[in-house]
């Protein structure tokens, strides 16, 4: 059976955590900072971890990522 590929979309977006969530970047700060308030601002530093369904539709692009039970 040949290797299976991973999406190159999907593994230069995304990780997984030691307890098996995937990370992601937080969402809506690439432009427009001007008309965003300062609190979404400050809310949206750094990484979040992604929801159950959205891990479920990104679990398949990555067929080597360790999942935890």
């Amino acid at each position: 059976m040949p290797k299976m590929k991973t999406k190159s979309s999907v593994k230069k977006r995304f990780k997984v955590s030691a307890t098996g969530k995937i990370i992601a970047g937080q969402a809506g700060k690439r432009h427009g900072m001007i008309k965003r308030t300062t609190k979404f601002i400050r809310d949206a530093r750094g990484t979040t971890t992604l929801s159950k369904a959205d891990e479920q539709i990104l679990m398949p692009m990555m067929p080597y990522a360790k999942k935890k039970k």
